[in-house]
């Protein structure tokens, strides 16, 4: 099952989702930016993987997480523009419920009440070119229409900060895992996955560039200095993709939050670790806006922040690490991993 999507979301995005659609959509022109991310899509929409987590009998392919960890991880192996990821959560979630899915693509966020009511959400990952964004205040859910938001730009070219006024969002009430935390978690099982694709990219095209690069007369992967570069690399990329699957051990849809810190900061770790390594190896050329490098490594730094930081998720678990009865960080490890 796992290995019939992925091939077919695989080659989906190899023909859909290039380095040039990639670039298109993330350009500064807001038509060309719009009408490349509504065909990327469109593409997208009527494959119908975003329905991935939906059950059988409501039109979906009644997956569990853990089984579409696959289709998330693919998302950061090719950039993805639009915010796939957690529009499979969020539609997963809402039939879960029982409640109303809209078509197009689902961001996640959390909302913070400005002094004049309105419903602020600051710094969404994805939401210039979402269409809707699903946000937490506490135990409520909101449904939020981004075509009525006021918008202000944010330090990644297509996170923005999106306001609407207090009577604009649709409260979906509780959902399976409402509450600011447990959405949190969520944004982070997703992000997790997407930078095991990511960080797995960007170690095949640094083993690549090193192998075709000459210096001295012969490829500078076969000096012993980028050698053990390379080999860090691929210790980082490999931990982080271990450590992204079991932050998608479910039964269901809804991770265990302690499973999600271990993803998300494992990953969030070698985020910082292979980019540097990376522009390292491939000096200059590698912050080129030309070279395809770059559309990797700046998003390992924006998800390496989205949904919380490795210091954030090592608190998690140092706090529920002191708390446990037995105080052993072995028995901590065989239960988050299922190791007995």
């Amino acid at each position: 099952m796992d290995d019939l999507f992925s091939d077919a979301l695989r080659q989906l995005l190899q023909g859909q989702c290039t380095p040039q659609v990639v670039r298109a959509v993330e350009s500064g022109e807001s038509s060309k930016q719009n009408e490349s991310a509504r065909q990327l899509w469109g593409h997208i929409e009527e494959s119908g993987f975003a329905d991935a987590l939906v059950p059988e009998d409501e039109g979906g392919a009644g997956l569990s997480l853990q089984e579409v960890f696959p289709l998330l991880e693919l998302c950061g192996t090719f950039a993805v523009p639009v915010p796939l990821g957690e529009t499979v959560l969020a539609r997963g979630l809402l039939a879960q419920a029982g409640l109303w899915r809209p078509r197009g693509s689902i961001a996640l966020s959390r909302v913070t009440s400005a002094g004049d009511g309105r419903l602020s959400c600051a710094l969404v990952p994805g939401g210039k070119v979402a269409d809707w964004v699903l946000a937490s205040q506490g135990a409520q859910c909101f449904l939020l229409d981004v075509s009525q938001a006021e918008r202000s730009a944010a330090v990644f070219c297509l996170d923005e900060t999106l306001s609407w006024p207090a009577d604009a969002g649709v409260a979906v009430g509780a959902l399976p895992v409402a509450g600011t935390h447990d959405l949190q978690a969520l944004q982070a099982c997703v992000c997790a996955a997407q930078l095991a694709g990511a960080l797995m990219n960007v170690f095949q095209r640094t083993l690549q560039y090193a192998n075709e690069r000459q210096q001295f007369g012969r490829p500078i992967g076969k000096f012993q200095a980028i050698q053990h570069q390379l080999s860090v690399i691929s210790e980082h990329a490999f931990a982080a993709r271990m450590g992204a699957q079991v932050g998608c051990i479910a039964d269901g849809i809804t991770p265990m939050r302690l499973r999600v810190a271990v993803a998300k900061a494992r990953t969030s770790e070698a985020a910082l670790e292979v980019a540097g390594l990376a522009h390292s190896i491939h000096g200059a050329i590698g912050f080129t806006e030309e070279f395809d490098l770059q559309l990797f490594t700046r998003r390992l730094h924006a998800w390496r922040q989205t949904g919380g930081a490795e210091s954030f998720w090592h608190g998690v678990l140092g706090e529920e690490l002191v708390g446990r009865q037995d105080g052993l960080a072995l028995e901590l490890l065989r239960a988050l991993t299922d190791i007995q």
